[in-house]
Parts: structure tokens; C-alpha cells; sequence
């Protein structure tokens, strides 16, 4: 482990904090660049839902749905 090296030098009680302090700034800095440069963060945590679109189904899909309903209200012989 080459970074157990970096507290021959530093105090652990320097280094931590530091180290802790470097996490929080950059995930709040990254955080309020999203914020800032979407339109859908800010609503997300407004809560506001949106409508899902809906994805277009492929024709072939399509098809055999319809084949399969068919089949399911033929009465069996």
C-alpha cells in the first residue's frame, strides 16, 4: 500500500480531515454543476415526475402480439 507512506509525513489527524474535506467539495461542487447546467435535475428533486415516453414498438413485434391475440380467442377444435 504506497499511500500508508503519506502518514510518515502527515498526521493522521491532518491528513483525514483533509482527505474527508476534498471528498465533500468536489461531490458538492460536481452536484451543483449538474444542478445549474440541466433542466431536469432541479425538477427530480422537486419531485416532479414526468411522463415516461413510451418506447415505439417494433413492427415485428407488433405483429406477433397481434398473432398471439388472435390465437388466444380461436376456440381450440
Amino acid at each position: 500500500m504506497n499511500e500508508g507512506r503519506l502518514f510518515l509525513y502527515v498526521s493522521p489527524k491532518v491528513a483525514l480531515p483533509f482527505m474527508f474535506l476534498v471528498l465533500v467539495l468536489t461531490s458538492l461542487t460536481v452536484h451543483f454543476a449538474i444542478l445549474t447546467n440541466t433542466t431536469w435535475f432541479a425538477a427530480f428533486w422537486q419531485g416532479a415526475a414526468g411522463e415516461v415516453a413510451k418506447a415505439p414498438a417494433a413492427p415485428a413485434m407488433e405483429a406477433a402480439a397481434s398473432a398471439a391475440a388472435s390465437a388466444e380467442a380461436t376456440p381450440a377444435p
